[in-house]
């Protein structure tokens, strides 16, 4: 099956991973305007009737942005929706992106029907995180336009499996927007994504690194510094398996290679000592992919730059 209109007219086959504090207006503007679909989680706009905002300065800016460049119309954008239950802003943040016309919504921690009843009403699509098959299944059930997969090596919440063996088991079955995430930080893997089976190719903490991103100056340089035998795989922090910068950890006065006797609970609600450091803010989300981020650049020079990596790999392949 084609991809969706939406989805074929990017520069590269690349989507900008929402990144929880991370991710905003000037970074999501900056990825779409240089050709890739940019992205924000709608949590990041606090409070909540910042998200209205949000969502009229990136709509004006990308009108803007094709009025001036008709001959290269920016990349549509999306927002990541968490559906948990523990989420209880929901429904006033869908109603939001349902004035806006938010042409992707990207869903997590949870697939429901009428989440994607809602963004096909209004001529939008549903793509939905998942970390195995299982959860693919469910997804493409309750109608879901597309899947990402997140596989080992992700940054934040990730899953266990290698990204053969996720691609694999839900192409099988499969045949619509498929999207791999994990690890994916130069244009070579991005292409590699394509070749394993996926469509596009989800890229997250290299935009850590940028200008544009909403980060201390130490968490992007972390970015720079690390590699990924710098990255701890740990469930500690929110109760859900997530990649972190070990610097990070270490910072906040934990043991990053002895988390197993750490009480969870004292970290939900910052009790005494180390335990009142917090995950994103305090403890910093990474994926493994991270030792080819050399400096902090631009957004658009990173995009520029995968851009010329993934065209380069094309041709190491036709020439070879």
């Amino acid at each position: 099956m084609s991809l969706p209109a939406i989805l074929q007219r990017l520069r590269i086959p690349v989507i900008g991973a929402p990144m929880f504090i991370v991710s905003n207006p000037k970074l999501v503007i900056a990825q779409c305007t240089s050709g890739i679909v940019g992205s924000f989680p709608a949590l990041n706009a606090r409070p909540a009737s910042l998200l209205d905002e949000w969502l009229h300065e990136i709509s004006e800016a990308l009108a803007a942005w094709d009025c001036d460049h008709p001959d290269r119309p920016a990349a549509p954008f999306a927002v990541n929706q968490i559906v948990h239950r523990s989420n209880d802003r929901l429904d006033h943040d869908m109603h939001v992106c349902a004035k806006w016309k938010v042409p992707i919504v990207i869903s997590s921690l949870g697939a429901r029907v009428e989440l994607n009843d809602a963004v096909h009403a209004w001529g939008g699509i549903t793509l939905h995180d998942v970390i195995d098959d299982r959860f693919a299944r469910k997804a493409i059930e309750k109608g879901a336009d597309g899947i990402i997969a997140v596989a080992a090596g992700a940054g934040g919440h990730a899953g266990r499996w290698s990204p053969f063996a996720l691609l694999q088991e839900i192409r099988a079955w499969f045949d619509g927007p498929l999207i791999l995430s994990g690890a994916i930080a130069n244009g070579g893997a991005v292409l590699a994504a394509q070749a394993a089976g996926a469509d596009l190719a989800y890229v997250g903490s290299p935009f850590i690194a940028t200008e544009e991103a909403n980060a201390p100056e130490v968490y992007k340089q972390a970015i720079v510094d690390s590699g990924a035998a710098d990255i701890v795989y740990t469930d500690l922090f929110t109760g859900v398996h997530g990649n972190y910068l070990r610097s990070s950890i270490a910072n906040a006065g934990l043991d990053p290679d002895d988390l197993a006797g750490i009480d969870p609970t004292a970290m939900k609600f910052g009790s005494e000592g180390s335990a009142k450091s917090k995950a994103w803010r305090d403890i910093w989300g990474s994926g493994q992919g991270i030792g080819v981020v050399d400096r902090v650049r631009a957004a658009a020079e990173l995009v520029d730059l995968l851009a010329g990596q993934y065209a380069a790999a094309k041709a190491r392949l036709c020439n070879s």
